[in-house]
């Protein structure tokens, strides 16, 4: 699939993007523009430097709590197969047991 570049606004000014899927880039430009906003709105006196470095810590944040949440949700269900395979297995052996 190739990419084809598009133009977002994002804090005001203009971007030309390339991407995959043209609908998650503009998605992702929409997110880091709302986020940029949001933060510029709360701190409005800060430079925009200092907005886009928070801007950047915020995301990551939301990141790496989607990633430890996504490693949490991923070992409860190995946990749970495992448990059910050792389920269907004791139930083998003891079917196996019964008809000898």
């Amino acid at each position: 699939m190739t990419s084809k570049s598009i133009k977002v606004k994002i804090f005001g000014a203009e971007y030309p993007l390339r991407g995959e899927n043209e609908d998650f880039t503009r998605r992702v430009a929409e997110y880091v523009d709302g986020m940029l906003t949001k933060i510029h709105d709360k701190i409005p006196e800060q430079p925009p430097l200092t907005v886009a470095v928070l801007t950047a810590l915020n995301i990551s944040e939301d990141l790496l709590k989607e990633r430890i949440g996504h490693q949490e949700l991923e070992s409860v269900t190995e946990s749970e197969i495992t448990k059910l395979s050792n389920y269907l297995d004791n139930l083998l052996i003891a079917e196996d047991e019964a008809s000898s």
